[in-house]
């Protein structure tokens, strides 16, 4: 009874858990860009030449060049997501039809600012030149 009791109590939970896990709107837009640079970083690394990820701010597209083995070499951002800030070597690129930033095989990067809305909801990723590392935070508006 115990048993029968514990499972009903946990098929009742499954669908609130599965819809955490599904990435949309906001969370897979920052997922994705950050899983890229990520790949980016380890690329060069791991390959010793420079690897790039190429950003086309209208189209609302990233892509790493030269994918390799990865999974997610490439994304497009939601219908619901929009870029609000696209700077790199604190210069704007928001309004330029591409723009690269560059990951080096010592494990430093370009530096890059990156700010995304969607419903009202601000999320800033940094990209730190010295480790290449991205870092996500919420913004004020």
């Amino acid at each position: 009874m115990v048993v029968a009791i514990m499972g009903l109590v946990m098929a009742m939970g499954m669908p609130s858990i599965m819809s955490n896990m599904k990435k949309e709107g906001m969370r897979k837009a920052v997922s994705d860009l950050t899983e890229i640079c990520q790949h980016a970083r380890e690329n060069a690394i791991l390959t010793g030449q420079r690897t790039s990820v190429t950003f086309y701010p209208g189209e609302g597209k990233f892509a790493m060049d030269g994918g390799g083995h990865y999974d997610l070499t490439s994304s497009t951002l939601p219908d619901d997501v929009k870029l609000e800030m696209l700077d790199i070597n604190v210069q704007d690129y928001l309004q330029s039809s591409w723009a690269k930033v560059f990951f080096n095989p010592n494990g430093t990067s370009d530096e890059m600012t990156v700010v995304l809305v969607s419903a009202g909801e601000y999320k800033k990723i940094s990209l730190e030149f010295s480790t290449a590392l991205t870092f996500v935070s919420d913004v004020d508006k």
